[in-house]
């Protein structure tokens, strides 16, 4: 009882601080800085809040406390650069064409029943992003970390950038030397490469601290290589293993970003900005398959099984999120882009947007919300995992070309090379292992014309050409040697 009688207290005045400051803040007639931290392969699970038993992340759990925690937050693809060009553009792959990392098929080409649909690698300069309509509204803007997107950030709203070029892949890894990376050339010897990030951050927010700020913090972790915080190692070797997570230098890598947040939120509380600062937890994808695991979701990056998609967000709005609220509503990566131009003031750009102002939600206002469809396209091949494949549909691709969509509880995934789709209710099978598209012909039906609907919308590539290298019975061999391998009966 007393420890939920100190928690209203904290909550009310907690709030009331944020009243406050927001009012302080309109009278002067400034706009909210933004902190959009963007992680890489971070699961559902690997934060402490959504459920890790190994992971310690305390940094990130306060803020999340402190503002609203989404649980059915999704990115709008399953690997890094299609789910950045949606997250930047605010348009589902469709429309701006990046669906892989790079343009060249995956996989084994005797085990491709279609040639896959290449797309492009660069973000076309004619999207607008919402770096740009925060610099026309007058904010400092900066990139700190992966960017994956084009040679140069910059072009595309960025004042700064710090580390962020094509490169998907952290630097040669967390440790120096780096001697082509912008900003990071001089890299002192040991320095490990999420410290330096964030200190790179910090020096942003304190050089603009009397000037209305964004600040993406797009961190290389805990994409591969593992490497871990030297000094967090032991640690973590002594440290019992969860009954979900066990990976020791996954969770030195996760240590290191938190420590990282909280010098962040110690600089914005020292500079009296903490209140009129807006801060975004997102990640680009599900986990890395063999080092984390998102039960009880199925899948992990790659997939389109919830695990491969399904990631954790919370936002921190001062003055407008309560503290310690939760939304169940389904989310998504192009939601952000409304949403900040929304936080900032900013005029939305003259070009479409797939997305939906997340303020409502964010307000506590749930019964405005219109139910709608989520979407995803990936008309690709996505080659599996060499220690890990029980968690997607066969042991050679995390995935193979498909588009999914989910509608309330119900989630379809339609698979091109078969015309066939899969059907689950995430209301009482989160975990996607009841297929229930053979019983439920009718809601088949629905959710298959809602998704053509949405492809011939989008003008959606869909893979249809035969690939003459295409083997099947060498398919049939390979799946049925690996798993006899592995011991699978």
């Amino acid at each position: 009882m007393r420890q939920t009688r100190r928690r209203v207290r904290y909550r009310w005045s907690w709030a009331l601080a944020c009243l406050l400051g927001a009012g302080l803040l309109e009278a002067a007639g400034h706009r909210p800085n933004v902190l959009l931290i963007y992680l890489d392969d971070f699961g559902w699970k690997d934060t402490s809040y959504m459920g890790s038993d190994y992971y310690e992340t305390p940094q990130l759990d306060r803020l999340a406390e402190e503002g609203m925690i989404f649980t059915d937050a999704y990115s709008a693809a399953a690997n890094c650069a299609p789910a950045r060009a949606c997250l930047l553009s605010g348009q589902y792959t469709p429309r701006h064409r990046i669906y892989n990392v790079g343009v060249g098929p995956r996989g084994n080409r005797q085990f491709r029943k279609l040639e896959h649909v290449s797309g492009v690698n660069v973000l076309d300069p004619a999207i607008r992003t919402w770096a740009q309509v925060a610099q026309d509204a007058g904010y400092r803007t900066a990139t700190i970390g992966k960017w994956h997107l084009s040679g140069d950030p910059r072009p595309y709203g960025f004042d700064v950038n710090i580390g962020g070029g094509m490169s998907g892949s952290p630097p040669r890894g967390y440790y120096p030397p780096h001697p082509k990376v912008p900003g990071l050339e001089s890299a002192p010897e040991g320095e490990y490469l999420t410290d330096r990030l964030t200190q790179e951050a910090l020096d942003f927010i304190r050089q603009n601290r009397r000037r209305p700020w964004l600040l993406y913090l797009t961190h290389f972790a805990v994409h591969t290589p593992l490497h871990a915080k030297r000094e967090l190692l032991e640690k973590y070797e002594a440290k019992p293993a969860g009954r979900l997570h066990r990976h020791t230098i996954m969770a030195t890598m996760i240590e290191a970003v938190d420590r990282g947040v909280g010098r962040i939120r110690r600089a914005l509380e020292s500079y009296e900005l903490l209140d009129r600062t807006v801060v975004i937890f997102f990640s680009d994808n599900g986990g890395y398959g063999p080092a984390t695991d998102m039960a009880p979701l199925k899948g992990y990056k790659g997939t389109y099984y919830e695990g491969g998609i399904r990631v954790p967000l919370f936002v921190r709005w001062p003055g407008v999120t309560d503290p310690g609220s939760h939304s169940a509503v389904p989310v998504i990566g192009v939601d952000l882009y409304p949403t900040l131009c929304a936080m900032m003031n900013a005029p939305l750009p003259e070009q479409l947007l797939d997305g939906r102002d997340l303020s409502p939600l964010l307000r506590g206002r749930q019964e405005a919300w219109e139910p709608r469809s989520l979407y995803w396209h990936f008309p690709a091949y996505l080659q599996s995992y060499q220690e890990v494949f029980h968690e997607q549909r066969d042991p050679l691709f995390r995935t193979r070309p498909c588009s999914v969509v989910r509608r309330g509880f119900w989630k379809l995934h339609h698979y091109f090379e078969d015309d066939e789709v899969e059907l689950y209710h995430l209301g009482v099978d989160i975990g996607e292992q009841y297929d229930l598209a053979a019983s439920r012909p009718a809601v088949v039906r629905r959710l298959r014309d809602d998704l053509e609907a949405w492809r011939q919308e989008t003008k959606a590539a869909v893979p249809r050409a035969p690939n003459v290298h295409y083997d099947p019975e060498a398919e049939r061999a390979a799946i049925a040697n690996r798993i006899s391998t592995d011991g699978t009966p």
